[in-house]
Protein backbone atom coordinates (compact mmCIF):
# COMPACT_ATOMS: atom_id res chain seq x y z
CA UNK A 1 0.00 0.00 0.00
CA UNK A 2 2.79 2.49 0.87
CA UNK A 3 4.30 2.26 -2.93
CA UNK A 4 0.95 3.54 -4.18
CA UNK A 5 1.26 6.94 -5.94
CA UNK A 6 -1.32 9.05 -5.81
CA UNK A 7 -2.74 9.12 -9.52
CA UNK A 8 -2.74 5.22 -8.73
CA UNK A 9 -4.46 5.34 -5.20
CA UNK A 10 -6.92 7.52 -7.40
CA UNK A 11 -7.78 5.33 -9.65
CA UNK A 12 -8.36 2.29 -6.88
CA UNK A 13 -11.03 4.25 -5.33
CA UNK A 14 -12.38 5.24 -8.91
CA UNK A 15 -12.18 9.34 -7.96
CA UNK A 16 -12.06 10.93 -11.00
CA UNK A 17 -8.88 12.03 -12.64
CA UNK A 18 -10.51 15.64 -12.96
CA UNK A 19 -11.59 15.68 -9.27
CA UNK A 20 -7.82 14.63 -8.24
CA UNK A 21 -6.43 17.50 -10.16
CA UNK A 22 -8.48 19.81 -8.00
CA UNK A 23 -7.39 18.17 -5.02
CA UNK A 24 -4.25 18.58 -5.25
CA UNK A 25 -4.03 22.12 -7.48
CA UNK A 26 -6.08 23.37 -4.20
CA UNK A 27 -3.72 21.94 -1.08
CA UNK A 28 -0.17 23.13 -2.76
CA UNK A 29 1.36 26.44 -2.04
CA UNK A 30 5.08 27.52 -2.77
CA UNK A 31 6.77 28.29 0.27
CA UNK A 32 8.83 31.86 0.76
CA UNK A 33 6.66 33.62 -1.80
CA UNK A 34 6.92 37.88 -0.65
CA UNK A 35 4.39 40.29 -1.37
CA UNK A 36 6.84 42.51 0.31
CA UNK A 37 8.53 43.36 -3.28
CA UNK A 38 7.68 46.69 -5.07
CA UNK A 39 4.19 45.54 -7.15
CA UNK A 40 6.23 46.97 -10.46
CA UNK A 41 9.41 45.38 -10.47
CA UNK A 42 10.84 42.33 -11.86
CA UNK A 43 10.90 40.34 -8.07
CA UNK A 44 7.33 42.01 -7.50
CA UNK A 45 6.19 40.54 -11.20
CA UNK A 46 8.02 37.28 -10.43
CA UNK A 47 5.98 37.05 -6.31
CA UNK A 48 2.53 37.82 -8.11
CA UNK A 49 2.89 35.16 -11.08
CA UNK A 50 4.07 32.47 -8.61
CA UNK A 51 0.96 33.30 -6.64
CA UNK A 52 -1.51 33.63 -9.88
CA UNK A 53 0.00 29.93 -10.86
CA UNK A 54 -0.74 28.40 -6.75
CA UNK A 55 -4.31 29.69 -7.67
CA UNK A 56 -4.75 27.53 -11.41
CA UNK A 57 -2.71 24.64 -10.01
CA UNK A 58 0.31 25.19 -11.94
CA UNK A 59 3.62 24.29 -10.04
CA UNK A 60 6.63 26.90 -10.51
CA UNK A 61 10.32 27.51 -9.01
CA UNK A 62 12.48 30.41 -9.18
CA UNK A 63 15.66 28.89 -11.69
CA UNK A 64 18.98 30.82 -10.39
CA UNK A 65 20.95 30.99 -13.23
CA UNK A 66 24.98 31.84 -12.72
CA UNK A 67 28.46 30.69 -11.77
CA UNK A 68 30.35 30.63 -8.50
CA UNK A 69 33.70 29.43 -7.31
CA UNK A 70 34.22 26.24 -5.37
CA UNK A 71 36.80 25.90 -2.48
CA UNK A 72 39.50 25.00 -5.01
CA UNK A 73 38.67 28.14 -7.56
CA UNK A 74 37.05 25.81 -10.35
CA UNK A 75 33.75 27.42 -11.82
CA UNK A 76 30.80 26.24 -10.65
CA UNK A 77 27.21 26.55 -13.12
CA UNK A 78 23.88 26.13 -12.64
CA UNK A 79 20.30 26.93 -13.17
CA UNK A 80 19.06 25.43 -16.62
CA UNK A 81 21.13 25.71 -19.80
CA UNK A 82 24.04 27.00 -17.90
CA UNK A 83 26.32 23.61 -19.16
CA UNK A 84 28.75 26.43 -20.20
CA UNK A 85 29.13 30.47 -21.08
CA UNK A 86 28.70 29.48 -24.66
CA UNK A 87 25.82 27.79 -24.00
CA UNK A 88 24.36 30.51 -21.68
CA UNK A 89 25.32 33.27 -23.84
CA UNK A 90 23.10 31.71 -26.97
CA UNK A 91 20.20 30.30 -24.54
CA UNK A 92 18.75 32.01 -21.13
CA UNK A 93 16.35 29.83 -19.41
CA UNK A 94 13.46 31.63 -17.62
CA UNK A 95 13.31 33.01 -14.05
CA UNK A 96 10.54 30.76 -12.94
CA UNK A 97 10.42 26.88 -14.55
CA UNK A 98 7.63 24.28 -13.25
CA UNK A 99 4.67 22.47 -14.98
CA UNK A 100 0.69 22.40 -15.36
CA UNK A 101 -0.73 19.53 -15.11
CA UNK A 102 -2.41 18.37 -18.19
CA UNK A 103 -5.17 16.01 -18.50
CA UNK A 104 -4.60 13.32 -21.63
CA UNK A 105 -6.70 11.95 -24.27
CA UNK A 106 -9.67 9.86 -24.06
CA UNK A 107 -7.64 6.68 -25.07
CA UNK A 108 -5.50 7.55 -21.90
CA UNK A 109 -8.60 8.40 -19.19
CA UNK A 110 -6.89 9.31 -15.62
CA UNK A 111 -3.38 9.82 -16.56
CA UNK A 112 -2.25 13.01 -16.13
CA UNK A 113 0.90 14.62 -17.94
CA UNK A 114 2.75 17.63 -17.03
CA UNK A 115 3.28 20.14 -19.37
CA UNK A 116 6.79 21.85 -18.82
CA UNK A 117 6.04 25.91 -18.48
CA UNK A 118 9.04 28.73 -17.83
CA UNK A 119 8.16 32.23 -17.42
CA UNK A 120 11.31 34.78 -17.50
CA UNK A 121 9.87 37.70 -15.47
CA UNK A 122 10.54 41.33 -16.86
CA UNK A 123 9.38 44.67 -14.60
CA UNK A 124 5.64 46.02 -15.47
CA UNK A 125 7.78 49.32 -17.56
CA UNK A 126 9.99 46.84 -19.31
CA UNK A 127 11.04 47.75 -23.35
CA UNK A 128 12.76 45.25 -25.40
CA UNK A 129 16.51 46.39 -25.79
CA UNK A 130 17.31 47.49 -29.16
CA UNK A 131 20.80 47.29 -29.17
CA UNK A 132 23.60 46.24 -27.14
CA UNK A 133 24.37 43.57 -24.89
CA UNK A 134 21.24 43.98 -23.60
CA UNK A 135 19.85 42.87 -26.54
CA UNK A 136 21.84 40.02 -27.10
CA UNK A 137 20.82 38.70 -23.44
CA UNK A 138 16.72 39.40 -24.90
CA UNK A 139 17.43 37.03 -27.74
CA UNK A 140 19.14 34.36 -25.75
CA UNK A 141 15.98 34.42 -23.60
CA UNK A 142 13.75 34.96 -26.83
CA UNK A 143 15.53 31.21 -28.11
CA UNK A 144 14.83 29.51 -24.74
CA UNK A 145 10.99 30.28 -25.03
CA UNK A 146 10.83 29.46 -28.75
CA UNK A 147 12.87 25.81 -27.83
CA UNK A 148 10.69 24.98 -25.10
CA UNK A 149 7.27 25.75 -27.38
CA UNK A 150 8.57 24.22 -30.35
CA UNK A 151 8.78 21.11 -27.91
CA UNK A 152 5.19 21.15 -26.70
CA UNK A 153 5.83 23.64 -23.94
CA UNK A 154 4.73 26.59 -22.51
CA UNK A 155 6.98 29.69 -22.28
CA UNK A 156 6.83 33.29 -22.15
CA UNK A 157 8.48 36.81 -21.27
CA UNK A 158 5.78 38.21 -19.00
CA UNK A 159 5.30 41.89 -17.15
CA UNK A 160 2.44 40.58 -15.40
CA UNK A 161 -0.03 38.38 -14.45
CA UNK A 162 -2.40 36.64 -16.40
CA UNK A 163 0.07 34.40 -19.32
CA UNK A 164 -0.63 31.03 -17.22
Amino acid sequence: MNDLTVTQWAARWSIPARALEELVGCTWFPPNLSTDAPMYSEAGVQSRVRLEAAQKGVRLWRNNVGVLMDADGRPVRYGLANDSKALNQRVKSGDLIGWRPHLVVPADVGKLLAIFLSRECKPVDWKPPRSGEALEHYEAQQRWAQLVQRDGGDAAIVQGVGSL
